[in-house]
């Protein structure tokens, strides 16, 4: 097994490890950039991804490069620091060392582990095949081909057969993804593409939005779920509530729960309900939370382990008697804060507690629709253009980048005033899970498959 050493101009100094190039790794990474320690940030993929914009890639406004910057060209600047791709697959905290996938081993002084979240399927990790859900440039790639195949196949059954299976999106969690994806999925259908086809009408696809708890957007105020559900349902969104899911399989899902709507067939399925921290939090043998989050204390160290560093989704940390959030905002700060505590290690000065500054939540719905719930620079709460308008400046700011800036900008303008997505591309094969079984049911469902191809004649003479 290699040992990784550093350049000897990095010889002879603190080393810190950091695991994980997101948001809080990313943001350690920086704060440690002019401090007399050497640097090491290791991780599966050689880009940062702006995780609160996927879903605009995933549904053709924005493309994958937009919001992607390569990790060695943020960092390349910072002459104490270098950058591996590579993954961790072990951690001794004894012997201060991480084992990589590719046989390598790096020691560290100081351990950051910033490794995130995955989709959690509470248990039915088999609907993962059948209900992707939106954590990586990968995911956000197969939910656009599978929506936009959706339409494209849609279009050529009825050209060729005078009908087509049920246009049907399902969308499984009420929280922020899964309505900013319910929505996009819908304005793509009501607005962007109602006069590309011939033979289908797009505007009569069906969206649905399915949450097993009492309301949409638990996490925020009441009065702003209850406007995100006004917004959606203007925008043809279904959206059911204390609806459990209890099956999902290509082409259909199954519900229950007091409010169920039983077997509903789907075209595509996205899921949107839960997530479980990074497996790694497990190498630590630190007490972890039912998600498998790890307990950190007010210098986000695990019991036991000073020199190792928790952040963002991984890290299960309570502040006035509440979970701070597995979001971006909270993971920049932890970020910001180990380098604030790793320097007054240095300077032999008492380590500073971490306290998450809660500026507010915010998610998108649609063209010009959006909550917010702002808590600084003042306190309130916006919905509709002015919710949409902040939402906009808020992502652009926090873009990294100045071309990506430039870039998102643009494209949001184009789209805005243009009504056209210009990142419709479907990639990867033609196949889309549960399609083929729906034809083979046959075109006996019910009269309107009978009197669609008028409809669609007549919607394409106008």
């Amino acid at each position: 097994m290699s040992q990784l050493t550093a350049p000897k101009k990095m010889s002879g100094r603190p080393r810190v490890v950091i695991v994980g190039a997101g948001f809080g790794g990313l943001h350690a990474a920086k704060g440690l950039g002019k401090l007399p320690v050497d640097v090491t940030i290791i991780d599966r993929r050689n880009h940062h991804t702006f995780q609160p914009l996927l879903y605009q890639v995933a549904l053709a406004v924005l493309s994958p490069a937009n919001i992607a910057a390569p990790i060695r060209q943020i960092l390349r600047s910072q002459e104490n620091t270098e950058v591996l791709m590579d993954e961790v697959v072990g951690i001794d905290t004894a012997a201060h060392t991480v084992s990589l996938r590719s046989g390598a081993q790096a020691r560290y002084d100081y351990l950051v582990v910033a490794a995130g979240s995955t989709h959690s399927y509470f248990g039915h990790n088999e609907w993962a095949t059948a209900a992707p859900g939106l954590k990586t440039i990968e995911d956000a790639i197969e939910i656009r081909r599978r929506v936009l195949l959706a339409f494209e196949l849609a279009e050529r059954h009825m050209q060729e057969h005078g009908w087509h299976p049920p246009l049907n999106f399902v969308v499984i969690g009420g929280g922020p993804t899964g309505v900013e994806l319910a929505g996009a999925i819908s304005d793509i259908a009501q607005l962007y593409m109602k006069h590309d086809f011939r033979h289908i009408d797009p505007r009569k696809s069906r969206v649905m939005l399915l949450d097993g708890g009492p309301r949409l957007l638990a996490a925020y105020p009441p009065d702003l779920s209850a406007k995100a559900e006004k917004s959606l349902q203007s925008l043809n969104v279904e959206v059911h509530t204390e609806c459990h899911v209890t099956g999902v399989e290509p082409g259909w899902v199954e519900t229950g729960g007091p409010k169920g709507i039983g077997r509903v067939e789907a075209a595509v399925v996205l899921w949107a309900a839960g997530v479980q921290a990074s497996p790694l939090g497990k190498l630590l043998n630190a007490p972890l939370d039912h998600r498998g989050c790890v307990l950190v204390d007010d210098n986000l160290n695990p019991q036991g382990l000073p020199d190792v560093f928790v952040l963002g989704d991984l890290a299960h940390f309570e502040q006035d008697g509440k979970q701070v959030p597995g979001v971006a905002q909270p993971a920049m700060q932890m970020g910001d804060h180990v380098a604030k505590v790793i320097r007054a290690d240095l300077h032999g000065r008492p380590r500073p507690g971490f306290r998450y500054f809660d500026k507010g939540d915010m998610a998108t719905i649609g063209r010009q629709m959006a909550v917010a719930d702002v808590k600084w620079p003042f306190r309130g709460h916006l919905s509709g253009f002015p919710a949409w308008v902040t939402w906009l400046v808020v992502h652009i700011f926090f873009l990294i980048g100045f071309r990506n800036r430039i870039a998102v900008m643009a494209s949001w303008v184009w789209t805005y005033f243009t009504f056209t997505r210009s990142v419709r591309l479907i990639t990867g094969d033609q196949k889309l899970p549960g399609w083929d079984e729906q034809v083979n049911a046959g075109p006996a469902r019910d009269s309107a498959a009978k009197e669609e191809p008028a409809e669609a004649k007549a919607h394409a003479a106008d």
